[in-house]
């Protein structure tokens, strides 16, 4: 199996929604409760790929696979250098180095640029997976956070992970 990781194009926005929508519907990655329209979702598509906020595809035998993005932390001017990483993976793909791909791609971009300084994840609590992922790539744990989302009628919590990169 091949994984292609390259930039995000518009052409990808219709694979990457269902990627999305599919984590909402049936995962706790994402507290979003309905799922999104294309309409909803193309602000966040078109504030990527400017300034310091990457968002990659991954591709396996053609079809999109996952994406990795990098957002603003937090609105504020003073976060400007921290970026906040998204890995979402079809659930085909899972298990098959995708994300491992992806990460290592978007981390390489991050430690080019000279305005990204540190880059944070935040991570529902429980996710194993995440968490393992994450610890692989050096990004170290900071804070929990406990009950702060509700989804499928269970209180949920968020671990943070931060990189200086």
């Amino acid at each position: 199996m091949e994984i292609k990781i390259r930039v995000a194009e518009e052409r990808d926005m219709e694979a990457l929604l269902e990627i999305y929508n599919h984590e909402v519907l049936y995962g706790t990655a994402t507290f979003d409760l309905s799922p999104k329209t294309l309409e909803d979702r193309k602000p966040w598509f078109y504030a990527h790929n400017v300034d310091n906020h990457p968002l990659l595809t991954a591709e396996v035998d053609g079809a999109v696979a996952g994406y990795a993005s990098l957002s603003p932390y937090r609105e504020k001017e003073g976060y400007r250098a921290t970026v906040e990483l998204s890995v979402y993976i079809a659930a085909a793909c899972r298990g098959k180095g995708v994300a491992t791909a992806l990460i290592e791609a978007i981390l390489r971009i991050a430690r080019e640029r000279e305005d990204i300084h540190t880059v944070v994840s935040v991570i529902t609590a429980g996710n194993e997976a995440s968490v393992r992922l994450h610890e692989k790539f050096d990004f170290v744990f900071c804070g929990e956070m406990n009950e702060v989302g509700e989804k499928f009628g269970k209180r949920l919590g968020t671990v943070s992970y931060q990189l200086m990169v």
